[in-house]
C-alpha cells in the first residue's frame, strides 16, 4: 500500500465470479453495489438518476458500516487503513453528490461507472481480497449473514 492508498489501475470492469469471496453478506452487497451503478446506463430523467445516486451512497455507507464492523470482530490488523480507504471513497462519492445538480445524466453515469466499476472494483481486488482468509477463518462473518 502507498500512503494507506493501494496502487490501483484506472481500469474498470464489471461485476463477475471473480469478485465472488465465499463470504454471503459481502458477496452480495458488493454486487448490489455493481446492479446499482448499472441502472445509470441509458436514457432516464434528472429526478430518477438523483433518486438513484442517492440510493447508491445510502447503500455504499451500509455496506462500509457493516465490512468495517466484520473487520473489527475478525481482528482484522490493517483495518485503520481500510477505513482510510472508505473514507476516500466516501468523499468521492460525496464529490460526486454535491456536483451532480450541475452535470448532464452522461457525466453523472460516468462518475457513477468509474466510482463503482473502477475504484471500487479495484478497491475488492486489492484491500478486501487481503482480509478474506482472516475474515473466513472466524465464525463471526457469519453475524452479518
Amino acid at each position: 500500500m502507498n500512503e494507506g492508498k493501494p496502487a490501483m489501475s484506472l481500469s474498470q470492469a464489471d461485476w463477475s465470479e471473480r469478485l465472488v469471496f465465499g463470504i454471503a453478506r459481502v458477496d452480495a452487497q458488493h454486487k448490489q453495489l455493481f446492479d446499482l451503478a448499472a441502472t445509470f446506463e441509458g436514457s432516464g430523467d434528472q429526478i430518477r438518476v438523483m433518486k438513484t445516486l442517492a440510493s447508491l451512497a445510502n447503500y455504499v455507507r451500509i455496506h462500509l458500516i457493516e465490512e468495517e464492523l466484520l473487520l473489527e470482530r475478525c481482528g482484522y490488523p490493517k483495518l485503520a487503513e481500510h477505513k482510510e480507504l472508505h473514507k476516500h471513497f466516501k468523499t468521492l462519492l460525496q464529490q460526486l453528490l454535491a456536483e451532480a445538480n450541475g452535470m448532464t445524466l452522461d457525466q453523472i453515469a460516468e462518475r457513477v461507472h468509474y466510482l463503482i466499476n473502477g475504484w471500487f472494483y479495484n478497491h475488492i481486488m486489492i484491500a478486501d481480497l487481503d482480509y478474506v482468509p482472516l475474515v473466513k477463518e472466524h465464525p463471526e462473518h457469519q453475524l452479518l449473514e
